[in-house]
C-alpha cells in the first residue's frame, strides 16, 4: 500500500486529500469523510483499512476553509471554529474536488462509496442526496433529522433528492442522536427512491467506531459496522 496527500482545487482554495493506494490496481474507490476532528491519525487509518480492501481511498480535509488541521478529541470549541465555516454547500464543492480526483485515477461515480463519521456521517448524506454515487454509508451522523445550524439544516426534505443507496449506523446510547430521531429517519426513508438500511446497536454510544477514543469505543458495534459497510459497498458499487 502508497499513501499520500495530494491538493486540490476548491472555489475556496487548495483542500489537502489523503490518499491510500492498494496494491493491485484498483477499480472502484471509497471517500473517506472525517469526524468533527478533522482528518486524523484515526481517520487516516480508516482510509488505510479501506485501501487495504482493495479500494483506492481518499479522505479530504473539509476543515481547509478554516485553517485546517485537526482538533483535539473533546475540545469542542475549536471544532466549532471549524463548524463555523462548514456549510453542506461547500461541502458538495469539496466532494466535486475530490471526485475529480477519482475520475483522474480512472473511476466513475456509480464504482465509488463514501463514508463518513460524526459531522462526516451526516455529509454523507448529503452527498447521497447531491450526487449518484454507487453507495453511502453513515456513523452516527448527527443532525440528519435535527439539522445542526443554519448552514447545515434538517436533512428529511433532501430524501426525496436521495440518488445514492444509504446505510445509516447509529448507536442507542448516543447523547446526541436520540432512538426517537433515528426512527423518525428509518420512517421518512421509506418514501426514498433508492435502497436504505438503518442499524442500531444497543450498548454502542456516539463514536463508537473510533479506537482511538477508548471511553466511546465499542470493538463489537465497530467490527459490525465495518463489515457491513464493506458488504454494502460490495453489493450495490459498479
Amino acid at each position: 500500500m502508497q499513501t499520500e496527500t495530494r491538493t486540490v482545487e476548491t472555489p475556496d482554495g487548495e483542500m489537502p486529500v489523503y490518499m491510500a493506494h492498494p496494491d493491485e490496481q484498483p477499480s472502484r474507490a471509497v471517500i473517506v469523510i472525517q469526524e468533527a476532528f478533522g482528518v486524523n491519525d484515526h481517520i487516516e487509518d480508516v482510509t488505510r483499512r479501506a485501501a487495504a480492501a482493495g479500494y483506492l481511498a481518499v479522505a479530504p480535509h473539509v476543515f481547509h476553509r478554516s485553517g485546517g488541521g485537526t482538533v483535539s478529541y473533546g475540545d469542542m470549541e475549536g471544532v466549532m471554529k471549524h463548524f463555523q465555516q462548514l456549510s453542506d454547500k461547500t461541502f458538495v464543492e469539496d466532494l466535486d474536488a475530490t471526485l475529480g480526483l477519482v475520475h483522474a485515477e480512472g473511476i466513475a461515480n456509480d464504482s465509488t462509496g463514501i463514508v463518513g463519521f460524526c459531522v462526516g456521517g451526516r455529509l454523507t448524506f448529503v452527498a447521497g442526496a447531491a450526487r449518484a454515487l454507487g453507495a453511502a454509508v453513515s456513523f452516527y451522523g448527527g443532525g440528519i433529522v435535527q439539522g445542526r445550524s443554519e448552514n447545515m439544516p434538517t436533512l428529511l426534505p433532501k430524501i426525496d433528492e436521495m440518488k445514492t443507496p444509504w446505510l445509516g449506523l447509529f448507536g442507542d446510547q448516543d447523547k446526541g442522536i436520540s432512538v426517537d430521531d433515528v426512527e423518525q429517519l428509518r420512517t421518512a426513508l421509506k418514501d426514498a427512491r433508492v435502497e436504505t438500511e438503518i442499524v442500531r446497536y444497543a450498548d454502542a454510544g456516539h463514536g463508537f467506531h473510533c479506537d482511538a477514543r477508548p471511553e466511546a469505543y465499542n470493538a463489537e458495534a465497530a467490527a459490525d459496522g465495518w463489515k457491513r459497510t464493506l458488504s454494502w459497498f460490495g453489493e450495490h458499487l459498479a
